[in-house]
């Protein structure tokens, strides 16, 4: 344990900063670091921590045209790839209620279109006048286990 001051000394001599790292610490833990070098890694930290996921809804009817379809396509995958869960909604108008056929048919072609990121967790399913299934996205590969003492490039005091 060192006293305030005297850290304040060395920190100044190596031309670093004092950070407080756990102040609620008893005795409170510091380090000489950069500052703005240690923000900047402390940022790129919690980009790096997976955010809840929620759950997005995309719509189509059984006449959505081919240029909707892609759109609408590309935000699902999109939202995939931000790790959230997707609910794929079919809706029928008035007499289009006899055409499910075609709405499984759309169901069916998103799915096809998203098998390499995203795998059906609700099967198709009728509710009223909707048709609806539920993609999660594919678990991500990697990842590394870095030394922080090594990222944060101080020294612990």
């Amino acid at each position: 344990m060192i006293p305030t001051d005297r850290a304040l000394a060395l920190a100044r001599e190596k031309g670093l900063d004092l950070v407080e790292v756990a102040p609620e610490a008893n005795p409170v833990v510091c380090k000489i670091v950069n500052y703005g070098k240690y923000r900047y890694q402390q940022g790129k930290r919690e980009k790096k921590q997976p955010k809840t996921s929620r759950l997005k809804e995309v719509k189509f009817t059984i006449q959505t045209g081919e240029h909707d379809f892609q759109t609408k396509l590309a935000r699902i995958r999109e939202f995939l790839g931000d790790g959230h869960k997707v609910r794929v909604s079919v809706f029928f108008k008035g007499r289009q209620i006899i055409h499910t056929a075609k709405g499984e048919e759309i169901l069916a072609r998103v799915t096809a279109a998203t098998e390499d990121m995203a795998k059906v967790d609700q099967d198709t399913m009728s509710r009223g006048r909707t048709l609806q299934m539920l993609l999660v996205p594919l678990p991500r590969k990697g990842g590394r286990s870095e030394d922080k003492d090594a990222q944060s490039g101080g020294q612990a005091v």
